[in-house]
């Protein structure tokens, strides 16, 4: 009896231990996680139409690149020095990175890693058993295939830009019935990385299609797959990826430990500057893609709708060869807020409908309009914006012509904004990408979808006693502007989030990639040229490329985007040499990619992420009244104080499990 208890106690060991050996495997290849789906797996390739429902509930699996402002795997925007919020780290993901509350036993809510690995092995599964399904067309199936080799290089750049370099699976479906030797696979290098998603994405240009249908919206195209080998080669040559000092500073010290081999190349390759470039123009000769422009209104029945004048030096010529002809505030405002049809929209070359965007519009909003005062932006991004006639406030200053002392005395009407009267002149002037972004001291807020007069068109103050001010967050002293600053880059004239009295939000569209950003990669990449590289594609186009060669064009790309926001030209000065054209695209990069996801990113590949991560936090003195309003103060919250910038922060770390299932995988560097 005893020996029969005995072997039924070693037999439940025994079979525990089995469970934890199954369960042990690498969460990425988590094969216990998809038993259900291996038992439909007959019926998925049955049809066609089973397969479109597998394939695009597998696309509906990944992170949600458009959920930039919290509440979401991708660390976003107050990841960055973009937006400073007193909103809890546990909505915004990206600000418990800043306050170093990320570890390895808790990445906060920030794993790619997990999700994307999980849609990886759903396109390897319909790679494999695609030929299976007997009623779909040789076309058919060749799209099946691209769609599945653009989620799968999709996938995995998603993981490359968070965690860094990854596990690369090929097209292994893993079996779930192995030895846990069997799981053992380390990661690729960066290099590696970036080779096999452009692959991918080559492969899947092959078969997806130039356009889609209306109603599919959303699903990428060939443009889709090319604009992101061009972002993908630009961030691969960049200084942090790139040797150099940037690169020995953040992974000098980082092997991996199965061969001793760098992750991230510690030799400097000026060829992949001319690999970026390539692959900008290839996406420029599609000639499919053109920045959005508005049509400029000069006589209207309506005064409120015309066009302000252009400043002296910008070159009244029509665009792209000026803004002669465009209304540089609609132009780029009606891109984000709501208002052009993102069918209409041919600057867009991927984007998706986002309730995320819709949705945190809120927290920009006042309270008593139904907001949380939240989305709050740095005194440092404001200066960042310049005069309309393209000077720095600094140059402004120094010529008379900017002051944060005294207001303007008049209402400013133009392109359907209001500029009003008793503006501090700090707001007086600036560019058209200020009034589109940003929500300042005095600004006019339309709300124009609410009937009720006391919740519309109104002008919102950020200083103690006013209507927006510290003194109203008395339910939750979160809601507050504590910079003085909110972002309205997304919110349309119509948006109200007051409860009540048919307030409405219009819906939005993000940009996952845009024409825009083409054009400023493919200056900045060609800037970094120092010879002439001959540069033959896989899809067979050959570019043969170098500054002295490539320069005028490179200028006429970036001038494009700066006359669309009506801003003159470059100036010879900024252009000439290869540090003052690269200092003059970041900061163009800055201004016209604000709070769309790309400065998380840009700072870590230029290398300076502790450099600017680590300046003060300031904004106006909202904690004054206002006649003391207008004082640059800094930040004083524990928010700020507890901020930490650290070179790790590069990359998200692996979660702890991961590594102590695996003795190949290693993890990143800091963490």
């Amino acid at each position: 009896m005893n020996a029969m208890k005995s072997f039924r106690k070693l037999f439940w060991l025994a079979l525990v231990a089995v469970v934890v050996m199954a369960t042990s495997c690498e969460k990425f290849l988590d094969v216990d996680g998809y038993f259900d789906d291996t038992l439909k797996y007959d019926s998925i390739f049955t049809s066609r139409l089973n397969l479109e429902r597998y394939l695009w509930g597998a696309a509906g699996e990944l992170p949600d690149e458009s959920a930039i402002f919290g509440n979401d795997v991708i660390p976003g925007e107050t990841g960055t020095d973009e937006i400073f919020t007193l909103m809890t780290e546990d909505l915004f993901h990206g600000k418990a990175l800043t306050l170093g509350l990320v570890s390895p036993s808790n990445l906060r809510g920030m794993n790619t890693w997990n999700p994307c690995y999980k849609v990886i092995r759903k396109c390897n599964v319909i790679l494999s058993r695609i030929g299976e399904c007997k009623d779909i067309t040789p076309l058919q199936r060749a799209e099946f295939l691209g769609y599945a080799h653009f989620m799968r290089g999709y996938a995995y750049w998603l993981i490359l830009q968070v965690h860094g370099p990854a596990v690369l699976l090929g097209d292994e479906v893993m079996d779930n019935n192995q030895d846990s030797e069997y799981y053992e696979r380390g990661r690729a290098t960066y290099d590696e990385t970036v080779d096999y998603i452009c692959n991918e994405l080559e492969e899947a240009a092959k078969n997806i299609p130039n356009d889609v249908p209306v109603a599919n919206f959303g699903r990428p195209t060939r443009g889709a797959a090319y604009g992101l080998i061009a972002r993908i080669r630009l961030q691969a040559a960049s200084p942090a990826y790139n040797g150099g000092a940037a690169a020995r500073r953040y992974f000098g010290t980082w092997t991996r430990k199965s061969d001793g081999v760098p992750y991230v190349s510690q030799e400097y390759d000026e060829n992949k500057w001319a690999l970026a470039a390539a692959a900008c123009q290839r996406v420029m000769d599609m000639k499919k893609y053109e920045l959005h422009t508005a049509p400029r209104v000069n006589e209207s029945g309506d005064v409120t709708e015309k066009t302000e004048p252009l400043p002296a030096n910008v070159s009244d010529l029509d665009f792209p060869y000026g803004a002669g002809d465009i209304d540089p505030f609609k132009s780029y405002c009606n891109m984000f807020n709501g208002t052009t049809y993102p069918v209409q929209n041919k600057e867009l070359i991927w984007g998706k409908k986002s309730g995320s965007v819709r949705d945190f519009t809120q927290q920009s909003f006042p309270i008593y309009m139904g907001g949380y005062n939240g989305m709050c932006i740095p005194q440092k991004a404001i200066d960042e914006f310049r005069m309309k006639n393209g000077k720095t406030i600094e140059q402004a200053k120094a010529d008379g012509e900017y002051s944060e002392t005294g207001v303007n005395r008049t209402q400013s009407v133009f392109s359907g904004y209001r500029l009003l009267r008793g503006t501090n002149n700090m707001y007086v002037n600036r560019e058209w990408r200020f009034y589109a972004c940003v929500g300042f001291n005095g600004c006019y807020w339309p709300g124009t979808s609410c009937s009720n007069n006391n919740f519309s068109q109104q002008t919102v103050y950020y200083y103690n006693g006013a209507n927006a001010g510290s003194d109203k967050a008395v339910h939750e002293p979160r809601n507050r502007c504590i910079t003085g600053y909110v972002l309205k880059k997304y919110i349309h004239p119509e948006d109200n989030w007051y409860n009540g009295d048919g307030s409405a939000r219009t819906d939005k569209t993000f940009a996952i990639i845009r024409y825009g950003e083409i054009l400023l990669s493919y200056a900045e990449a060609v800037n970094h040229l120092t010879g002439s590289h001959t540069v033959t594609l896989p899809s067979g186009e050959s570019y043969t490329l170098s500054r002295a060669a490539n320069l005028e064009n490179a200028i006429f790309a970036a001038n494009q985007v700066r006359f669309r926001s009506g801003q003159p030209a470059l100036s010879a000065e900024e252009t000439t040499s290869e540090e003052s054209f690269d200092a003059a695209i970041r900061h163009e990069r800055f201004v016209e990619f604000f709070c769309e996801g790309r400065r998380y990113h840009d700072v870590r590949r230029w290398g300076i992420l502790e450099e600017v991560e680590s300046e003060p936090i300031t904004g106006m003195n909202v904690e004054a009244d206002a006649s003391n309003y207008y004082v640059r103060t800094i930040v004083n919250h524990s928010d700020y104080r507890n901020r930490v910038c650290d070179k790790k922060m590069v990359f998200i770390p692996l979660e702890r499990n991961e590594v102590r299932k695996s003795k190949a995988l290693d993890q990143n560097p800091g963490w």
